[in-house]
């Protein structure tokens, strides 16, 4: 039934789903670009959710999302989700319900529409050239994240493509620091249903949950406890049969 399925939607995603997707992020990318400049970057960043909300209503994704009550909207923080595929970017751009800003490598800010409207939006531009540009890039993140506005960060690394977790890498701890803002955990639960590699793309259903935050005050000198800690709390919400 599923081999089924899948080949039932392939004429969809080919006539229907990826001209819409492409058409309407070149539009909103421009809708963001030009509110972030005519308004405020908070403003342009509400055209990217609605981007990734579209994204999902033409898949079609549907969301479940748990722990929203765990969210303070006026604290800014350092959000830390597990990675499964290019639509963990969707779910939480279009759900989790506050404003943020991605952190990018420096040379996605030359993609063509996109690129543009993320600088202009004021998603985080990392330059890992050398420390000293690293450590400028971290400085300008700290004027943009304040009132309210987060940051996302993938420890992994990577996409697992799997409802389990890679190792968490010590960067995103370290950022998070550097920052002065908490952690705020967040699972994915079966975006990798939804895309997988090759463009292979499904229908379904996704779950966000929201867990309660850290306060990385209390992890200064504890930075490998902090991330364990993270670590398990994200793995708690996972599928047991599948997690490791």
């Amino acid at each position: 039934m599923k081999k089924i399925g899948y080949w039932l939607y392939q004429p969809y995603k080919f006539l229907v789903f990826i001209p819409l997707f492409l058409v309407f992020s070149i539009v909103f990318s421009l809708f963001a670009a030009g509110f972030s400049i005519i308004v405020n970057p908070k403003v342009g960043s509400f055209w990217g959710a609605t981007w990734a909300r579209f994204t999902g209503c033409i898949t079609p994704m549907f969301v479940k999302v748990k722990g929203r009550e765990n969210i303070n909207k006026k604290q800014s923080y350092v959000i830390v989700a597990n990675h499964q595929s290019g639509y963990d970017i969707f779910t939480l751009y279009g759900w989790i319900g506050i404003d943020f800003r991605w952190i990018m490598k420096k040379e996605l800010r030359k993609a063509p529409a996109i690129g543009y409207a993320s600088y202009k939006v004021g998603h985080i531009f990392l330059d890992r050239s050398s420390p000293r540009a690293a450590i400028e890039s971290i400085n300008e993140a700290k004027q943009k994240l304040i009132n309210g506005t987060s940051v996302v960060i993938f420890p992994e690394g990577t996409r697992s493509g799997s409802n389990t977790m890679g190792s968490f890498k010590k960067g995103a701890f370290k950022i998070a620091f550097e920052l002065e803002l908490p952690i705020l955990p967040v699972t994915l639960v079966n975006t990798h249903k939804i895309y997988r590699k090759g463009f292979q793309l499904l229908p379904g259903t996704v779950e966000m949950h929201i867990h309660q935050p850290i306060n990385t005050v209390e992890y200064m000198n504890k930075q490998d406890e902090l991330r364990e800690k993270t670590r398990n709390i994200i793995a708690s919400s996972l599928p047991l049969e599948e997690n490791s």
